[in-house]
């Protein structure tokens, strides 16, 4: 069943759906499996982050761009990252939910790829990356 609106349930089943295929996935598990001790309490964390950023909710209390500075990652890893976001976004949600989630991800990456000194161009494509338009 797609989700027709956005609010904390909402996100909160997306949030679970994306971060269960990211600790499965291929590249992005190896960056953060190692980091996250704890997955039920970090997607809460990121349910709250989410929250904020999409319903204004300022229940957030952290720094992203703190958090990510000491991963391994690189541009490639943002993009895939990026797909695997839009095609959970499209699967659980309705057409303008998902796009207002997708729009969001895609600025905070675009600030993140540019506080960490990652261009969208910079690095090698991180085999297998989801490539999925919008």
């Amino acid at each position: 069943m797609r989700i027709p609106s956005l609010d904390e349930s909402a996100i909160a089943r997306l949030v679970d759906r994306f971060y269960d295929q990211v600790q499965a996935d291929p590249v992005l598990g190896p960056v953060f499996d190692p980091v996250v001790h704890d997955w039920p309490a970090h997607k809460r964390l990121l349910v709250s982050f989410w929250c904020s950023v999409a319903l204004r909710a300022n229940s957030y209390r952290g720094n992203p761009m703190a958090a990510h500075r000491s991963l391994p990652i690189d541009a490639g890893h943002f993009e895939h990252w990026l797909g695997l976001w839009r095609a959970t976004c499209r699967e659980l949600l309705d057409e303008a939910p998902a796009a207002q989630m997708i729009e969001y991800a895609e600025r905070i990456g675009r600030s993140l790829r540019m506080g960490l000194g990652l261009s969208e161009r910079s690095g090698m494509p991180v085999p297998g990356a989801i490539r999925t338009g919008f």
